[in-house]
């Protein structure tokens, strides 16, 4: 039987073996047998009476638990058992945390020690009490976002948003001891970055390599940059292919916005906040990258990712917060919808790297030309003159059907603002090539 979660085989005793004991508990618990080969296979051990009164005093004085060493036998050969349960607190060999993920053994460092040892406590980061903050120093706008997103969603009703806004946070968990968690205050306090720095996002405009064009940031509460990163995306940094079916105006973008905007809330949800270092939205003309610092929970890899997984959040509070506004679901099904976005835009699936520290995933737009943004301005433009030349022919062809319809109904019908109707119009009848008969109500167009 090979290696796994809970068993290690190893063909004689090394001290160095007790970072595997502690590997072992502060995981799942599990089982070290000495004397067999890497397929389970009894070789046997020569000093085994010794072994079980080394091991035990070893492990005791160097890691402080307790493991049952059983002496076993098979074919006239002694091997040794070592059988270690999983510790409710942290386990640490001469100061290094180690952690059994799969058949290897983890050297924890970094976000993810602190992680391991808040989880250890019973605390995640996020939900760790805040001195010196009030409910009153909460965000309305960032309340009324969550309201209202939260009433649309169905998540929750009409009769349960009319309780105060402490009633509201202690209905979703962000009190403790009486006092806000740190979920609370990136979710709903105007200026998180008062006590977390860098809780905010960065999106930039790449030309060549490393040309920044342009760039923007957005602050504030989770909740407004949830509100307002993903139409920023789409009004400034990337263009619609316009098209027309008949008289209806059709606007395909390079990427799917239902795909991006669930990996904007996923970086939102996972990141690692306590790194003090802002999600980026890197786009370029061939690709859209998104990056967050991140902890992934232990044994993950990117393949762990891309398979159906349970849902295993970083922040649950801030995640519970996201759910409970209809932003996210709660069953690992995001890239899930992702993939499927990308496949019905016909675009290729999301491609995930994970590093350290931090994973980014890369999205590669439809190869269109000018797909992208190149230069600082509103995308979709009214005054662009192509698109309006484009409208006048439409307006035209409208009239022609219908030469009583109003300019109300001329908006309607092209999803166009009656501003810009207006100024077609004007355009066309300065221009000759219409003119109104009659009068305002009950007049017609004519086309010349």
């Amino acid at each position: 039987m090979p290696e796994n979660q809970n068993i290690e085989w190893k063909e004689s005793w090394r001290d160095e073996y007790l970072k595997w004991i502690c590997g072992f508990a502060n995981a799942q618990g599990g089982k070290i047998y000495i004397g067999t080969d890497d397929e389970g296979s009894i070789i046997g051990v020569p000093d085994s009476k010794k072994l079980l009164e080394d091991i035990p005093n070893k492990v005791r004085d160097i890691l402080g638990i307790l493991v049952d060493v059983n002496l076993l036998g098979q074919d006239d050969k002694d091997y040794i058992e070592i059988c270690v349960a999983p510790s409710s607190y942290p386990v640490n060999y001469k100061g290094e945390y180690h952690y059994r993920s799969g058949s290897t053994k983890q050297l924890l460092k970094g976000a993810a020690l602190t992680e391991f040892l808040l989880s250890k406590t019973g605390y995640k980061w996020d939900s760790v009490p805040m001195d010196s903050v009030t409910v009153e120093e909460l965000d309305k706008e960032s309340f009324d976002i969550f309201r209202r997103e939260a009433l649309r969603s169905g998540r929750m009703t009409e009769e349960d948003l009319k309780m105060s806004n402490r009633q509201l946070l202690d209905s979703l968990g962000l009190l403790g001891q009486g006092k806000l968690k740190r979920a609370a205050i990136l979710l709903f306090h105007r200026n998180p970055e008062k006590w977390v720095t860098g809780a905010y996002i960065k999106i930039g405009y790449f030309g060549e390599g490393s040309d920044l064009r342009y760039q923007d940031e957005i602050h504030g509460s989770l909740f407004i940059q949830a509100d307002r990163v993903v139409e920023l995306i789409y009004l400034k940094y990337m263009k619609a292919m316009i098209s027309y079916d008949n008289v209806t105006r059709i606007e395909t973008y390079p990427l799917p916005k239902a795909a991006v905007r669930e990996a904007v809330y996923n970086a939102i949800i996972h990141s690692n906040y306590a790194a003090l270092v802002p999600i980026q939205i890197r786009i370029h003309e061939d690709a859209v990258y998104i990056s967050n610092d991140c902890v992934f929970p232990i044994g993950w890899s990117v393949d762990t990712l891309m398979e159906r997984h349970r849902s295993q959040p970083y922040n649950p509070n801030i995640a519970n917060g996201f759910f409970r506004a209809g932003y996210v679901e709660t069953w690992g099904r995001g890239i899930e919808k992702i993939c499927e976005a990308c496949k019905n835009h016909g675009v290729p699936g999301p491609e995930y790297k994970l590093n350290l520290e931090d994973i980014m995933v890369k999205f590669t737009p439809l190869k269109q030309p000018n797909i992208l943004k190149g230069q600082n301005v509103l995308i979709n433009d009214p005054l662009n003159d192509l698109i309006e030349n484009s409208l006048e022919k439409i307006v035209i062809t409208v009239i022609k059907e219908n030469p009583h319809v109003t300019q109300a109904q001329l908006a309607a019908k092209l999803n166009r603002s009656e501003r810009q109707i207006r100024r077609v119009i004007k355009e066309l009848r300065e221009k000759s090539l219409i003119e109104r008969a009659g009068s305002r109500k009950s007049g017609q167009w004519i086309v010349k």
